[in-house]
């Protein structure tokens, strides 16, 4: 009875796991990423990336925070959020709520954050509105980051799912040979032809797959390529970074796939 009951315990703790601990267990990682056309001034620049809040059930406010928190306290040079700042059918309390935490977000170059899918299902109009009190959202236009002389190109483009693009309107001021940063929540995104070359994709949406074991692996694939789930990949046309994002969608679970603010450290390729 009693190597039944232990047996027991033992399973229940196993299944518990995923939900109730590693869902939990932030990460800070530290990715190099090498940009061929980077100019040198921004050799070592940092970008802290936060992804996929979906502020929600079993998303609480205290676990929000600390990745605001934690975000808030690297040494960096801008920070970016790359959508999915809800889950669906949240009230419109939770939308201000996650969109005010974002806004306490601060870097030396600025924070600046796109939209994702789950932006859009709530209500784009409602999204916007809270959004925008409290962030620089960059919607379908670029800002030009200065270094010492040089510069470099970050723009955001719309849900690939449920938004246009916007790609030409976001470059039009941008030079052939200039480097370019993109924010696309979806990281297909990357895999459709542009009239100008794009150095770095920075994603989410994908949660890094939540899953990471021989047997059980991608609960979360929402992409047509699957080879964008997390970490650095290149595709046909760039590099695309895909982060294992903050929230959860599908099952409240991560299994060897916890949470991550993500520190991505551009080098000089």
């Amino acid at each position: 009875m009693l190597k039944l009951l232990g047996l027991g315990s033992l399973g229940a703790l196993v299944a518990s796991y995923p939900i109730f601990i590693e869902r939990f267990m932030l990460e800070l990682n530290h990715y190099r990423i090498p940009i061929p056309n980077l100019p040198p001034a921004f050799d070592g620049f940092r970008i802290v990336q936060l992804s996929d809040m979906h502020i929600g059930p079993m998303s609480p406010e205290w676990f929000l925070q600390s990745a605001v928190d934690m975000a808030n306290k690297i040494p960096k040079d801008i920070i970016v959020f790359t959508g999915d700042a809800v889950q669906s059918d949240v009230p419109d309390s939770d939308i201000d709520t996650i969109w005010k935490m974002l806004g306490s977000l601060q870097a030396p170059s600025g924070v600046y954050s796109i939209y994702g899918n789950h932006d859009h299902w709530i209500g784009i109009d409602k999204s916007m509105h809270y959004a925008e009190k409290y962030n620089r959202v960059l919607r379908h236009q670029a800002v030009r980051l200065e270094r010492d002389g040089q510069h470099v190109w970050l723009g955001g483009f719309g849900d690939l799912w449920d938004d246009d693009l916007g790609a030409d309107a976001c470059f039009a001021n941008s030079e052939k040979n200039d480097c370019r940063i993109v924010l696309a929540h979806n990281p297909d995104t990357a895999d459709i032809p542009l009239d100008y070359d794009i150095d770095l994709y920075i994603c989410g949406h994908t949660h890094g797959g939540q899953a990471n074991l021989p047997i059980i692996r991608d609960l979360v694939t929402p992409v047509n390529n699957l080879n964008y789930i997390q970490g650095l990949v290149q595709s046909e046309n760039s590099q695309v970074f895909i982060s294992k994002g903050i929230g959860w969608g599908g099952c409240p679970a991560r299994i060897n796939c916890p949470p991550e603010v993500a520190l991505i450290e551009l080098k000089c390729g």
